[in-house]
C-alpha cells in the first residue's frame, strides 16, 4: 500500500543520506500565495478576490534547477457567482522528490455576513490526482542495498476544507490540505489520522496611502503555522504590500528561509511578479536559491460595487464627473474663473451629500434585513426548542416502557425458577425419607442373614471369626449408611448412575433453568477465583454447578460444612451418584 511504501522509503532516505541533506516536506509548499493563486493556500480566500473573473498561473522550482529538482506548477481559473460565493477550478502538477502528482482540483468558496464587520468564509478544494513514482531522487552508498520500489499508479482524491473569520480587516484562517483523501486504486485511505497535514494563519489587512491618487493600496502582515507529520512545525512571517500599479513582498520560513518578491499590474488586468528564496537553515547549505513564478489575468469587471452609489469609485472618473456636473451649458461667458470653481464645489457638495444619503439608506435596508433575518432566526430556534423538547419526551417514554416490559419478564423468570426450586426442594426431601427406609431394612437383612450363618457353623472359633468379620462388615455397613443417612434439615439427593456421572458425592452450589443465569452465575465464580464446573440433568433438564467431587460423604459434608475451605460463603447441598 501506498502509504506504508511512502513511509518506509522515507525511513530509509534518512538513514542512509542524513549525513549529506535533508528531507523535503511533502505538502504543497505555498506559503508565498498571499495574493494572486491563493486559494491554494486556503480553500476560503477565493472569495476574497476584488476581480471576478480570472486566470493564474503559479509555478515553484524549489533549489533553482527546473529539471532534477521538486518543482510546482498550478494553472487555475477562479470566477465570483456574487458577492458571497466563488467557484474555480485548475490544472496542478507537484514533484514531491519521491511522487509526481498529476492532477486537478476544484474549488467552491461561501462567505456568511455576520454584521457589517463580521464575516465567516467555510471553502473546500477537492483534488484528483494520479501519483506516479518519480524514481530513486539519491545517489546513496553502492555498499548500501536499499530496497527497489516498484513503479506506482494510483488515483487519490483528496478533500481539503478550509475555514476564515473575518473582523475588519483582521483574517484567521485554518486548513488542512489533506483532511479527507482515498486512494481509489488501493480501496482505501490514503493517509492516516496522525499523517494529516494543518496550517492557521493571521493577518491584518491595513489601508496605506502612497500617492494623492492612491486610495486602494493595503499592507498585509501575517503569521502562519504549518504542522507536517514527519517534520518540525513550520512557523512563518510574511509582508504584502498591494497598489494600482505593484505588490512586493517579503516574508521568512523556518525551514525553506527568507523570500523576497514583488511584480507588476498593468493596465490594472494582468500582473506578473517573481519572487526568490534563500535557505538559511543549516541542513540546506550548498542549496541553491529557489525561485516562484506568480502571473494573473483579470477580464471581468473590475468591482461590482462601483455601480452602486456610496460606494468607492476611481478618483479619475470621480473627479471628470465633478467637472462635467461643474460645466454648465448655459452659462454667460462672463463667469470669472472663481465662480465656476464656486460652481463645481457646490456640485460637488450636493453630490456628495446625495452619496451620504443614499449610503444611509443603503445601511437602514441592511439593518432592517438583518433584524428579519434574526426574527426568523429566533422563530426557528424557538420552532427546533420545542420539536427537540417533544422528541425528548417520546424518547424518555419509551425508554420508561421498554424498561418496564424488561422488569416483568425478569419477575416472571424469577418466579418461575423459585417454583422450581420448590419442587425440587420436595422431591430431594422424600427422596432422603425412602433411602433411609431403604438403609433400615438392608441392615435388618444383613443381620439376619448373619444369624443364618452363625448358626450353621459348627466350629465355634471359626463361628466366632466368621462373626467377627461379618461384625466388622457390618459396622462399616451401618457407619456407611449412617453416614450416608440426611441429618436434619440436611439438603441432600441421591441418583444411580445419572447420565454417565462418576459415582460420588458432589458439591452442588446452584441449580439453573435459564441459560442466561446459568451463564452469570458460572462467570461471577470464576471471577471469584473459583473452579466451578457443571452438568446437565436429562431427567429435568437443569444445570448443576457443583464446586467438587468427593469419594465420601464425610468429605463431602466437611467441604460444605467449612464453606469449601472459606471460599464460598453461600449455602451447598450434597448431590450423590450410586453406581449402577
Amino acid at each position: 500500500m501506498i502509504k506504508y511504501k511512502l513511509s518506509l522509503l522515507i525511513l530509509l532516505l534518512g538513514w542512509a543520506l542524513h549525513a549529506q541533506n535533508d528531507g523535503l516536506p511533502l505538502d504543497l509548499r505555498q506559503h508565498n500565495l498571499t495574493d494572486s493563486n491563493s486559494s491554494i493556500f486556503n480553500p476560503a480566500l477565493s472569495v476574497n478576490y476584488a476581480n471576478t473573473q480570472s486566470f493564474g498561473i503559479w509555478t515553484r522550482w524549489q533549489w533553482q534547477m527546473i529539471d532534477g529538482d521538486p518543482t510546482t506548477f498550478f494553472l487555475n481559473y477562479t470566477g465570483k457567482l456574487n458577492s458571497s460565493s466563488s467557484i474555480g477550478a485548475g490544472f496542478y502538477q507537484h514533484n514531491t522528490d519521491l511522487y509526481l502528482n498529476t492532477g486537478g482540483v476544484l474549488n467552491y468558496a461561501y462567505r456568511f455576513l455576520l454584521n457589517d464587520r463580521m464575516s465567516l468564509t467555510f471553502g473546500l478544494n477537492l483534488f484528483g490526482y494520479q501519483q506516479e513514482f518519480s524514481g530513486n531522487p539519491f545517489q546513496g552508498d553502492p555498499q548500501i542495498e536499499l530496497p527497489l520500489f516498484s513503479t506506482t499508479n494510483d488515483f487519490i482524491l483528496q478533500f481539503a476544507p478550509g475555514i476564515q473569520f473575518t473582523y475588519d480587516g483582521l483574517r484567521i484562517g485554518l486548513t488542512s490540505e489533506n483532511m479527507f483523501d482515498y486512494n481509489m486504486s488501493e480501496k482505501e485511505a490514503h493517509t492516516a489520522n496522525n499523517e494529516k497535514i494543518y496550517l492557521g494563519t493571521a493577518s491584518y489587512d491595513i489601508p496605506v496611502s502612497l500617492s494623492m491618487s492612491d486610495s486602494t493600496s493595503v499592507l498585509r502582515p501575517m503569521l502562519y503555522i504549518k504542522s507536517i507529520p514527519g517534520f518540525d512545525t513550520q512557523v512563518g512571517v510574511s509582508g504584502f504590500l498591494s497598489t494600482n500599479t505593484f505588490w512586493a513582498q517579503a516574508g521568512y520560513n523556518s525551514f525553506y528561509g527568507i523570500g523576497f518578491g514583488g511584480g507588476a499590474r498593468i493596465m490594472k488586468r494582468f500582473s506578473i511578479g517573481a519572487l526568490v528564496e534563500f535557505g538559511t537553515n543549516s541542513d540546506l547549505k550548498g542549496k541553491d536559491p529557489t525561485f516562484e513564478l506568480v502571473t494573473a489575468y483579470d477580464f471581468g469587471t473590475f468591482d461590482p460595487r462601483k455601480k452602486v452609489v456610496g460606494f468607492d469609485v476611481d478618483e479619475e472618473e470621480e473627479e471628470k464627473e465633478l467637472e462635467e456636473i461643474a460645466k454648465v451649458e448655459d452659462a454667460p461667458e462672463e463667469l470669472t474663473k472663481a465662480e465656476l470653481l464656486a460652481m463645481k464645489q457646490q456640485a460637488k457638495e450636493i453630490d456628495k451629500a446625495q452619496r451620504k444619503r443614499t449610503k444611509d439608506s443603503l445601511a437602514m435596508v441592511k439593518k432592517e434585513t438583518a433584524i428579519a433575518a434574526e426574527l426568523r432566526n429566533e422563530q426557528k430556534r424557538r420552532t427546533d426548542s420545542i420539536n427537540n423538547a417533544k422528541k425528548l419526551e417520546e424518547e424518555s417514554y419509551a425508554r420508561l416502557e421498554r424498561q418496564r416490559r424488561m422488569d416483568s419478564i425478569a419477575l416472571a423468570d424469577k418466579e418461575r425458577a423459585l417454583a422450581l426450586e420448590k419442587t425440587q426442594l420436595d422431591k430431594i426431601k422424600l427422596d432422603s425419607v425412602n433411602k433411609a427406609k431403604e438403609a433400615e431394612l438392608l441392615a435388618d437383612a444383613q443381620r439376619k442373614a448373619l444369624q443364618r450363618k452363625t448358626d450353621s457353623l459348627k466350629d465355634a472359633q471359626s463361628a466366632a471369626e466368621i462373626a467377627a468379620k461379618e461384625k466388622e462388615t457390618l459396622e462399616q455397613v451401618a457407619q456407611q449408611t449412617k453416614e450416608d443417612k440426611p441429618k436434619a434439615g440436611e439438603k441432600y439427593e441421591e441418583v444411580v448412575g445419572e447420565d454417565g456421572l462418576k459415582p460420588g458425592y458432589y458439591l452442588i452450589a446452584n441449580v439453573f433453568g435459564t441459560k442466561r443465569y446459568f451463564d452469570a452465575f458460572m462467570a461471577d465464580l470464576t471471577k471469584k477465583g473459583l473452579q466451578p464446573k457443571s452438568f446437565l440433568r436429562s431427567k429435568n433438564n437443569f444445570n448443576y454447578v457443583y464446586l467438587n467431587r468427593y469419594d465420601t460423604m464425610g468429605e463431602a459434608r466437611k467441604a460444605r460444612d467449612s464453606k469449601f475451605d472459606g471460599k464460598y460463603q453461600e449455602k451447598t447441598w450434597i448431590y450423590r451418584v450410586v453406581p449402577k
